[in-house]
């Protein structure tokens, strides 16, 4: 039997089962500006709540997802959710990010490709899907667009932003751009600027995707199945994954053996996989399936881009806007959010005089550990918000 195409695009569209998912839109009277200085209108961010808020709006904790993660935090597969939540053993009843105690809201980002405006979305001047035509967008804007979320959910400050790796950049701008608007922060493997090698990986994904023939130039939407940029878009994600986990882990569970057997009995055959090598491509398909090519491309712009300090004079100056406790969040093996970086973000903090701690995951999975190893810091961000909630 032969396989199953490839889709064109692995986003939701309009007319898919939803789930779990509520929606909410904006800038319809009013444009919503970006920081590229272009404007959109229309837009619309898909979110999941969790546990009810409090009358007075005190209990309101928001998660903010990483590169492909989407606005499923916590809950099973089923119609409308391909996988189950990115952070199911952290987000639920009586789990540290305590759904019975905190109202918990997680939102797809602006360029996303999972239920929010993004390249794969409707255009509203004609109906066609942005491709091409969609801007750049930046962790302030994604950040922004959440603020008018906030507002609609009548949370006036947030008990905590959350976040690790890409999520971890939204939760610090939240502290920089609105520092009366949120009470706490924990932010996980990530960073307050992107370095040149965090660039350069981000940057060899993208030309992946733009020399794939199939891509269009980004107009490809109307490309039959199968005739997508799934061969850019699968190798962008293998890229990235060799950078979300350790030497350590892929030598122990691959080592240097190959996959199956020699073709035509000659091991030193040129195609022949090694085990590692079918583990990336199982993730590149994977990605493929649940994913637009687009909003990979946006969204790791948007990390690309990054800077706390853009536009605020200095790092310092702009840290120094963080006036809440802070937990930062490191993880020993990690190559692509190296735990100085988390260190700093705990340094800069301490430096002005504000509550900050900092913990570190002992773990070999390398980037991925904050998703895998999380019981290593259920107890310290159970016991963090756990103190937010008590403080007025």
């Amino acid at each position: 039997m032969a396989p199953e195409p490839l889709p064109v695009t692995g986003a939701w569209r309009e007319g898919d089962p939803v789930g779990q998912r509520r929606f909410f839109t904006f800038a319809t009277d009013r444009r919503f500006a970006l920081d590229s200085g272009v404007t959109l209108s229309d837009v619309s961010l898909a979110y999941e709540t969790w546990g009810t808020l409090d009358a007075d709006g005190s209990n309101a904790v928001l998660l903010c997802h990483a590169w492909t993660g989407d606005s499923h935090a916590a809950g099973s597969a089923g119609r409308g959710h391909d996988e189950a939540g990115w952070w199911n053993a952290m987000v639920g009843p009586g789990l540290p990010i305590d759904t019975d105690r905190y109202f918990v809201v997680c939102a797809n980002v602006l360029g996303g490709c999972q239920g929010s405006t993004g390249p794969a979305s409707p255009h509203p001047d004609d109906g066609a899907a942005y491709g091409s035509r969609f801007p750049v967008v930046t962790i302030r804007d994604m950040v922004r667009a959440q603020a008018q979320l906030a507002g609609h959910l009548h949370v006036d400050r947030w008990m905590a932003v959350i976040g690790g790796s890409m999520g971890g950049m939204q939760a610090l701008e939240w502290a920089v751009m609105y520092p009366r608007r949120v009470r706490s922060l924990i932010a996980i493997a990530t960073c307050m600027q992107a370095t040149a090698q965090q660039i350069a990986w981000g940057g060899i994904g993208r030309q992946a995707i733009r020399l794939d023939p199939k891509f269009l130039g980004g107009d490809y939407y109307d490309s039959p199945e199968g005739e997508g940029p799934s061969t850019g878009l699968a190798i962008a994600r293998q890229i990235a994954q060799v950078t979300f986990r350790s030497d350590n882990v892929f030598t122990d569970r691959f080592g240097r053996d190959f996959s199956g057997r020699a073709e035509a009995g000659d091991i030193l055959g040129m195609w022949q996989q090694y085990e590692v090598e079918r583990y990336l491509e199982h993730h590149g398909n994977k990605i493929v399936r649940r994913f637009d090519a687009n909003s990979y491309l946006a969204i790791g712009k948007a990390m690309d881009l990054h800077d706390v300090a853009r536009g605020r004079g200095s790092l310092e100056r702009a840290m120094a806007r963080v006036q809440i406790p802070t937990m930062a969040v490191g993880i020993w093996s990690d190559m692509l959010y190296p735990a100085y970086q988390q260190r700093q973000i705990h340094d800069a903090i301490e430096a002005n005089g504000v509550p900050a701690e900092y913990h570190e995951i002992d773990s070999p999975h390398g980037h991925d550990a904050f998703l895998i190893n999380g019981d290593q810091i259920a107890a310290p961000i159970d016991r963090f918000l756990g103190d937010i909630s008590k403080s007025t």
